[in-house]
């Protein structure tokens, strides 16, 4: 009976160079949820955040942008997703209807705490949508994260890549 013999040769790769180790990533996609901005007055009052996008995927327009959005255009393009792509849509962080209840001994959902921990949400949410390559094809990701205003009578249709 023969014994196996493990090959423990190296497999041969060319060696690292300075721009290899420290250039620019081949692909990349960073999306920050930021400075949360509280407007408005009385029931007029709301939150926005601002988006910032970076990368270098040939299938954006814009390499680096830079937008405000509420939490309620979250909900649209989260509606929009579940709709039109074939992607299932990761859940957004909750609407928080206690914190809106009136006589509460803090400030609900313009709470400073409450404000980060949707932010987060916020960004995680983001991140994991623009990050799948089918809902990367989908014209409201785009509008979302690069158009200064959300257009919500657009034509749901997909982004070609150039």
């Amino acid at each position: 009976m023969a014994e196996a013999i493990a090959d423990t040769r190296r497999l041969y790769t060319k060696p690292q160079n300075l721009n290899d180790a420290y250039g620019p990533p081949s692909n990349f996609l960073e999306i920050d949820v930021t400075n949360p901005e509280t407007v408005g007055v009385g029931r007029n009052r709301f939150t926005t955040y601002e988006i910032k996008l970076k990368t270098n995927l040939p299938i954006f327009k814009l390499k680096e942008s830079r937008v405000r959005r509420r939490y309620s255009d979250f909900e649209w393009l989260r509606g929009e997703l579940e709709r039109e792509s074939k992607v299932v849509v990761p859940p957004l962080p909750g609407k928080a209807l206690f914190r809106q209840l009136p006589f509460r001994g803090d400030d609900g959902i313009f709470d400073d705490s409450f404000i980060e921990e949707r932010r987060q949400g916020l960004e995680q949410f983001l991140n994991k949508v623009a990050g799948h390559p089918l809902a990367q094809n989908e014209r409201c990701l785009h509008m979302f994260l690069q158009d200064e205003s959300v257009d919500k009578n657009y034509t749901p249709s997909k982004i070609r890549q150039a």
